[in-house]
């Protein structure tokens, strides 16, 4: 109990304190409790807090020494989905340019060497054995025949002994890839575009040697002539064979494309063989 007298007011006020019961000691004790513990006081003025929490953040990440173990199964299968993968690109991955020139030396070995040989086979076949001259187009027929069966049986028998190749070295991924009916469709279908630019070169290189057109004129007209003569073979052999051979598709946009770029290749192949004649010797 105890008196006050405020000195701001003139008249003078008593204030008398009411002595506090036990209950509403408690009450007053506990929400001073309960107000210490839910107000968070403010960063600047603890600094010591401010700094505690800064230390938390500024280590390094958590380490374990084993990956959490919630799914194991999951995990696994995880770990083991990615190093095969790594393991697959790694072994699938290839420099493009050597891509580039294994493709061109297996079309070399596949088509154009088997397309030469059949082609000068023929042709001693048609000058020595049948009485054909060179300007004749029984000739140019003869020739253009062996051209395209040099073409066919030179892409079937590569494929094949690549296949079993494949299969002797346990490759059986790759292997199975091979089909073989697609294959001779395939080798068909080229035979078909041989045929034409077979026929075609002795004509051609016969009318620019007549010119006197020098070697490389020679060289340059014939690859447009026979690339041009094997483009329309390619063309002319979808249409037709692919009512018979569902490997063989119609003539479209996309596979004009690659019809292009490999007439290109073929005629400069046969540009090539223009040095084989003697007059250039």
């Amino acid at each position: 109990m105890f008196f006050s007298n405020s000195t701001r007011s003139l008249a003078s006020k008593t204030i008398v304190a009411v002595p506090a019961t036990p209950s509403a000691l408690l009450k007053s004790s506990l929400k001073n409790q309960v107000r210490t513990l839910s107000s968070t006081p403010p960063m600047i003025s603890n600094p010591h807090n401010r700094e505690f929490k800064r230390t938390i953040h500024k280590g390094s990440r958590l380490q374990y020494d084993a990956a959490p173990s919630f799914f194991p199964e999951q995990q696994q299968q995880v770990t083991s989905f990615q190093s095969r993968r790594e393991n697959d690109d790694s072994a699938s991955y290839t420099n493009p340019l050597v891509n580039r020139f294994l493709i061109t030396a297996e079309v070399t070995v596949s088509k154009i060497f088997p397309a030469g040989f059949g082609w000068q086979a023929s042709s001693i076949l048609a000058s020595d054995h049948l009485g054909y001259s060179s300007d004749t187009m029984a000739f140019a027929l003869t020739t253009g025949l062996g051209d395209a069966i040099g073409v066919l049986a030179g892409h079937v028998a590569y494929f094949s002994l690549k296949k079993a190749y494949l299969e002797q070295t346990a490759d059986s991924s790759e292997s199975n890839s091979i089909d073989m009916e697609r294959e001779t469709q395939t080798g068909i279908l080229l035979g078909t575009a041989a045929l034409c630019s077979g026929t075609a070169w002795q004509p051609i290189v016969d009318t620019l040697q007549s010119l006197q057109l020098p070697f490389l004129q020679v060289f340059g007209g014939t690859w447009i002539g026979c690339g041009t003569a094997f483009y329309f073979g390619l063309r002319l052999g979808r249409t037709v064979l692919s009512g018979f051979f569902h490997h063989i598709h119609y003539p479209t946009f996309e596979n004009g494309r690659t019809d292009k770029s490999l007439s290109a290749a073929i005629g400069g192949a046969t540009g090539f063989f223009v040095g084989t004649d003697v007059g250039y010797l």
